[in-house]
């Protein structure tokens, strides 16, 4: 029970650790520009993305199973946060 608690806890304090650091960077690197809507938007992505991963790692499907689904879930946010970013895709959400 405290390996899964353990788990979990890591899982979550990645996104969070993310957070932390993006906050303190817009405070203090120059040309680091986020707004609120940002912060809030990779709050959804990254602990949104956690979410799904604790989900997976907790099911009984087999080991390699669930290190392709984990690795499908974290090419999907990272196809969502370049598209977001740059608009690589060019959909109407895209950035810059």
């Amino acid at each position: 029970m405290t390996l899964e608690k353990q788990k979990t806890t890591i899982i979550f304090g990645v996104p969070t650790l993310l957070m932390v650091t993006a906050f303190f960077a817009n405070l203090f690197v120059e040309g680091w520009n986020w707004s609120p809507s940002d912060f809030g938007i990779a709050a959804i992505l990254l602990f949104g993305t956690a979410f799904f991963i604790n989900l997976v790692i907790r099911s009984k499907k087999p080991l390699l199973t669930k290190l392709i689904i984990c690795f499908l879930i974290l090419l999907l946010l990272a196809l969502v946060w370049i598209e977001l970013a740059v608009g690589i895709f060019g959909t109407p959400f895209a950035g810059s």
